[in-house]
């Protein structure tokens, strides 16, 4: 048997957090747990905050989250877990920019955080003690890397940039409404 590693221990500890913390906020707008307001709550919130349409919003965000979470702390998957848990937080980032950086005004000091340590941990990898290396890194590749990283990153691009066509698409009508006779 291999000797006790502190790194990998520090990696256990880092992704069982990061990736509990993600699973449990994915859980609160899928199922409505620990307080949250399920898919129908966060289908109505993600509409109120211009995200169209609110479900599909709501599910991706939320299967980021809790599944990106899941299998973070379970070392499996773990490129494509930290890009699909990064990914959901870049929205999240998103939602929470008009008010500023800091969490105590509402900003995206929080999932930005979230979204980084995942990023971090599918760039580095699980460690010894996860299920990647059990499986042999049969799910830890580098083209899963890549695929994983690029899939998010065009999800999350297209999320921000159709909630910004839809906003400017508001103005312009407020704008003609401040005009019209």
């Amino acid at each position: 048997m291999a000797a006790f590693n502190r790194r990998d221990l520090g990696l256990l500890v880092l992704r069982v957090g990061t990736g509990a913390v993600l699973a449990a906020h994915g859980t609160q707008k899928l199922f409505g747990w620990f307080g949250g307001g399920g898919l129908e709550g966060t289908a109505k919130a993600m509409e109120a905050m211009g995200f169209t349409p609110g479900k599909e919003s709501a599910i991706a965000a939320g299967l980021g989250e809790a599944g990106g979470g899941a299998l973070l702390a379970l070392g499996l998957a773990t490129p494509a877990a930290g890009a699909a848990a990064a990914g959901a937080m870049a929205g999240a980032v998103a939602v929470h920019a008009p008010a500023g950086f800091f969490a105590t005004a509402g900003g995206f000091e929080y999932p930005a955080f979230l979204g980084f340590s995942a990023a971090a941990i599918g760039i580095t990898g699980a460690g010894r003690y996860s299920l990647d290396h059990v499986t042999d890194h049969v799910l830890d590749r580098p083209w899963v890397v890549a695929v994983a990283f690029i899939g998010t990153a065009l999800a999350a691009a297209a999320v921000v940039g159709r909630r910004a066509v839809e906003r400017e698409e508001e103005r312009t009508e407020e704008q003609a409404e401040e005009t019209a006779p």
